[in-house]
């Protein structure tokens, strides 16, 4: 019986451990029981069949984790649920362009640094210079750096 219940937590681990490291990466729970299981079935090793069979659970655990990291990996598994699309859209900038420093223009969207602004009848994409600005405030542009139009409150 003690057998037994060694090979299931085992078994457990490794599973609790895939799932960890494939299906539900970064929530811990899983990885939390999973060690759990091979420090129990190795503390039942020792504790109820002896000093060799504790080892001996050790020893086929690391290797059993390990191999079943390994296989899962190699394994046509990932390629199946592997996301395979490129993203071919690209973003409109063409209204950013068309404004140019000094134009002036109001907010659409509060200005949390980064917002919504139309600008000589476009929406654009702005930064704020001056922090925050509420809906509807007048700007202006001050600058135009690497497609970020830069404005401050009027």
């Amino acid at each position: 019986m003690d057998l037994l219940i060694i090979i299931l937590l085992v078994i457990a681990g490794v599973v609790l451990l895939l799932i960890e490291l494939f299906l539900i990466p970064g929530t811990s729970l899983a990885a939390f029981i999973s060690g759990a299981c091979f420090i129990y079935a190795v503390y039942h090793a020792f504790t109820y069949i002896g000093a060799a069979a504790g080892f001996l659970t050790l020893a086929v655990s690391a290797i059993a984790g390990i191999l079943a990291v390994v296989w899962f990996m190699r394994s046509k598994t990932l390629d199946k649920v592997a996301l395979k699309k490129d993203i071919e859209g690209k973003v409109d900038r063409s209204a950013e362009h068309r404004v140019k420093v000094g134009d002036q223009g109001v907010a659409v969207t509060r200005l949390a640094l980064f917002g919504q602004a139309e600008i000589n009848g476009d929406l654009v994409e702005v930064k704020s210079c001056d922090g925050f600005l509420n809906p509807k405030t007048p700007i202006k542009v001050v600058r135009i750096n690497d497609g970020n139009i830069l404005v401050e409150k009027l």
